[in-house]
């Protein structure tokens, strides 16, 4: 990456998560800047302009280990403090607005879904603890509920903070379904199969996490559980039914 970046930007994302033993090689290459291809005997020469991001405090996290001080003062050149999301209030609406463009743009949905005022109200009331991510995140939840081209508060599922999110208990008579964020894939040309695929898996990954239980799936998925049950029985019909979950107490 450091060399097709030659002359140019290159940007490190999330550096906090960086392995330690990767975050030595680069602390070598931001110390010398050379680089040595795998194999290879011949040191290139960088001229190349890095850029690394995180949403953690750097500080702190050289105080918990998990970055490497030594390259903490070779990154930290000329910091920008971006606030985050909860703190740009007048922010959220515009970037909801573009993203949800690009991701019924994906599903092949035109013209694309617009919010309604109790979405808006939802969306500007959440804290965003995910940042700009968790807002995309709901964003292509938001496209694939939609209903008649409108998006309301019903159909923005946020997720719950992670701290209060419950363990997982393991049932013999449980069916196992791992769960996935929904995967865009290239366009089928059947608008309805795609989005009945891509709302079966959602609905599929909040009955996992609740256990079976259909009021809490449908308080997960942000809808009344006589929705829910409408949605099971128009996938029936579609010959895109789930497994049968107990019902858990």
């Amino acid at each position: 990456k450091f060399e097709q970046a030659q002359g140019g930007t290159l940007l490190l994302d999330e550096v906090t998560e960086m392995a330690p033993a990767l975050q030595a090689k680069l602390l070598r290459v931001l110390q010398e800047r050379e680089i040595e291809r795998l194999g290879g005997r011949k040191r290139i020469a960088l001229d190349v302009r890095l850029v690394a991001t995180s949403n953690r405090d750097l500080q702190q996290a050289v105080q918990q280990g998990v970055l490497r001080e030594d390259v903490y003062y070779r990154l930290n050149v000329f910091p920008v403090q971006i606030p985050p999301l909860r703190e740009r209030r007048d922010d959220i609406l515009p970037l909801a607005k573009a993203m949800l463009v690009r991701h019924a743009a994906q599903f092949g949905m035109t013209p694309s879904p617009r919010l309604d005022s109790s979405a808006q109200q939802a969306l500007l009331a959440h804290r965003w603890p995910g940042n700009v991510r968790e807002l995309d995140n709901v964003m292509q939840r938001a496209a694939i509920l939609s209903q008649g081209g409108v998006i309301s508060a019903a159909d923005l599922l946020f997720p719950p903070p992670a701290a209060e999110t419950p363990q997982r208990v393991s049932t013999p008579a449980q069916p196992q379904l791992t769960p996935q964020a929904p995967t865009p894939q290239p366009f089928s040309g059947d608008l309805g199969s795609e989005l009945a695929l891509n709302e079966r898996q959602l609905i599929a990954d909040a009955l996992q996490h609740s256990q079976g239980s259909k009021q809490r799936a449908a308080e997960r998925l942000g809808i009344s559980p006589r929705t829910l049950r409408h949605k099971l029985q128009k996938l029936r019909e579609a010959g895109l039914e789930l497994p049968d979950w107990p019902e858990a107490p």
